[in-house]
């Protein structure tokens, strides 16, 4: 079987991080890039790895591939602090690495949110495909400034089983990260010359909010699933704004 190394960036994760490591056990190596946390974040790493390293931070991509370039065997597991491999989800990269179709070169996963103490099953949160598994040698980052993701140059094949995400502790902390996210998200348009008009404040929110409650059903996901569709279209309505305000020089 070939040997994969599972790969995490982390910053005072502490209430969270022995959770994802637990669920990475199985793996040949883990290998942690902290950008130097205040918290016990390190020393619980420690528990699980000797691989710990730390560096200044270097954007989401930047030190995710710096982690990655720490990797030893040919395979990487890309997995984020808050989030947790399923046993399901496990067994069924070790059975499909013991027969291998060698002409794939990563392998996708659904991500299953849990959400204000519930499970999300329906809305843009789930299924949320993420390719996380992927060859070290076959590879590349696109969309570098925020919600970065891998792309591979070949065949990508999708696993059934879920990787689990814990995501916002409360509301607060969730409107708290939309805040920043959308800051960045607007520096990024404006910054690539892309403008924001009026109707992308009236059409694209209402338009994300119908799109993820009513025809991907976040409705049967009770007041969770409104919830998110509401702060789904908030986020949309707050970057959009926040690139009219870079444009008129704010």
């Amino acid at each position: 079987m070939e040997k994969i190394s599972a790969c995490i960036i982390t910053y005072n994760e502490e209430k969270k991080i022995r959770q994802c490591l637990e669920s990475l056990t199985w793996c040949d190596e883990i290998i942690v890039m902290d950008s130097f946390s205040s918290d016990d974040t390190v020393h619980i790493c420690r528990d699980y790895t000797p691989l710990v390293y730390k560096h200044d931070w270097l954007g989401y991509a930047g030190q995710k591939e710096l982690a990655w370039s720490k990797a030893r065997n040919p395979w990487i597991l890309w997995v984020d602090a808050d989030e947790e491999v399923s046993p399901g989800m496990k067994d069924e990269i070790i059975n499909e690495f013991k027969n291998r179709d060698s002409s794939i070169l990563a392998y996708r996963f659904p991500r299953r949110v849990f959400y204000l103490k519930k499970w999300i099953h329906h809305g843009e949160w789930y299924p949320d495909y993420k390719l996380r598994l992927f060859q070290k040698k076959a590879f590349r980052i696109v969309n570098r400034t925020l919600h970065e993701r891998v792309e591979a140059p070949g065949k990508v094949k999708t696993i059934d089983e879920p990787l689990y995400h814990y995501t916002y502790n409360n509301i607060y902390d969730h409107i708290q990260t939309i805040n920043k996210f959308s800051s960045i998200a607007a520096q990024d348009k404006f910054m690539n010359n892309k403008r924001a008009h009026l109707r992308d404040l009236l059409i694209r929110p209402l338009w994300r909010f119908l799109r993820g409650y009513i025809l991907k059903q976040g409705y049967r996901d009770g007041w969770q699933g409104l919830l998110i569709a509401i702060l789904t279209s908030f986020e949309v309505e707050l970057k959009y704004m926040k690139v009219i305000e870079l444009q008129e020089g704010f």
